[in-house]
């Protein structure tokens, strides 16, 4: 376990967390900061693309992949954030949320470009085939999807098991594999729905869900107003000066808030990881700059909406540092709790079991994606078998501590970040290629810009 530990600590403190930042503000620069100057179209995009006569929606996408995205990583990852690195490290979500937005589009357009059709018409893309079928290496693809497949397909997938576990713990005494029980046949009738099935379920719940959470943060944001501006003052100074043990909380560095910052602002919003990639490659779309739009939009959304209100309403009601509070969801359902009694804890279970559900369907098609790179035309028994192995981990991860958890993830999804983002350097040419390509067909007066595919794709 301590081994586990340091290796994730070094990784995302000394190499990951500045190759994710400088590849986010290297796209920014070249593509003239495409998350600011085309904000205006998200509205339009989103408009358009509400619904398809067949096949994925572009907002079906969209929908599915914040679903994916608003999870763990919007409640256990921004509480486990502050435990660890203070204040500061929220400062540090929101710079990766910024620069990840141009990631997350260049990871949705190198979706789009590079999918395959499979037999029952629907779409499937993501890293592993815009490393195969980009960068021109089939050796690279399996390796990147295998690592796709234990960091994201397993790994983060078993976080979500793990936590909604405990949301349920933390109000009814009860072993915790009995609800991952439940989770489990739940995302196995999901599951074996399709991508269709998928994105129908999530385009369904998430707004709503996302809703009736901002609406609650909100309550104790204006109950607790007062408080309001030093706690954004103590986000902003933390973030670049060591913070002293007061009061309960312990003591921060700056480098604890900037790892744990870029770790779990990467968890929430999956910029960088490439999932961006993989769920949107199944929208059907004239254009893959409009699901570029859309895929940046759900950056904003999971961490500058979503993680700044869960931060919010554990630094204002002071159940950070609390000895008696506890660790990852029951640290949120404290927080709740000190303001709509024991109501407060049900209403953060029923959160976690609706983000946590949704991610954890989208982290098994993910995975699912991946093993058919792999397999090809023989990836039914290799589907099967890699479905059996996440079930079971589901529940063994119930049981599982969740710094371990935590851990583990974080070594995967850096590997998987690490080939990722470097995929994206060099594959440049072809996100900027398909900017243009919009930008210009609206200057020609193009109300809807088309886009004309030049090559299919084969597994």
């Amino acid at each position: 376990m301590d081994f586990i530990l340091r290796a994730a600590d070094f990784m995302w403190a000394n190499v990951i967390g500045y190759v994710l930042l400088a590849v986010g503000l290297y796209y920014s620069i070249r593509l003239g900061f495409p998350q600011f100057r085309h904000a205006r179209l998200i509205k339009k995009v989103i408009k358009k693309n509400l619904k398809t006569s067949d096949g994925v929606s572009g907002f079906a996408a969209l929908a599915t992949a914040v679903g994916g995205q608003v999870g763990t990583g919007s409640l256990v990852g921004v509480a486990t954030a502050i435990s660890l690195g203070g204040p500061g490290a929220v400062f540090w979500m929101w710079i990766t949320a910024l620069l990840g937005m141009v990631i997350t589009f260049a990871e949705t357009v190198l979706g789009q470009i590079y999918r395959v059709k499979i037999e029952d018409g629907s779409y499937r893309g993501g890293p592993s085939y815009y490393v195969q079928f980009g960068l021109k290496s089939r050796f690279m693809g399996i390796i990147t999807a295998f690592f796709y497949i234990l960091g994201v397909g397993l790994c983060i997938a078993f976080m979500q098991s793990n936590s909604i576990s405990q949301a349920f713990t933390g109000v009814v005494n009860l072993n915790p594999i009995i609800p991952g029980i439940a989770v489990t046949i739940a995302a196995f009738i999901i599951t074996i729905g399709g991508v269709k099935r998928l994105t129908d379920f999530s385009s369904k719940v998430v707004p709503v869900m996302a809703l009736a959470y901002i609406i609650v943060v909100l309550v104790i944001i204006i109950t607790h107003i007062s408080k309001f501006p030093a706690v954004i003052g103590m986000i902003f100074t933390s973030a670049f000066k060591p913070q002293a043990a007061l009061g309960g909380m312990v003591g921060h560095t700056v480098m604890g808030a900037f790892r744990q910052g870029v770790a779990r602002g990467l968890f929430s919003n999956d910029a960088g990881n490439g999932i961006a990639g993989i769920m949107h490659a199944a929208a059907d779309v004239d254009h893959p700059a409009e699901q570029g739009f859309l895929g940046m939009f759900g950056t904003f959304v999971t961490t500058i909406i979503i993680c700044s209100l869960s931060a919010f309403a554990l630094l204002l009601t002071g159940v950070v540092g609390n000895p008696d509070s506890g660790v990852g969801i029951n640290l949120v359902q404290d927080a709740f709790q000190s303001i709509l009694g024991v109501p407060g804890r049900w209403l953060v279970f029923f959160a976690m079991l609706m983000f946590g559900f949704t991610t954890l369907i989208a982290d098994l098609f993910y995975g699912e994606s991946n093993v058919r790179l792999i397999f090809k035309e023989k990836y039914k028994i290799p589907l099967w078998i890699y479905r059996i192995i996440a079930f079971i981990m589901f529940l063994v991860a119930t049981q599982m501590d969740l710094e371990l958890v935590w851990g583990f993830i974080d070594v995967f999804v850096g590997i998987v970040v690490f080939i990722n983002v470097i995929s994206l350097v060099f594959l440049f040419k072809d996100v900027k290629g398909i900017l243009e390509d919009y930008q210009k067909q609206l200057k020609e007066g193009k109300e809807n810009p088309v886009w004309k595919r030049d090559k299919e794709y084969h597994l």
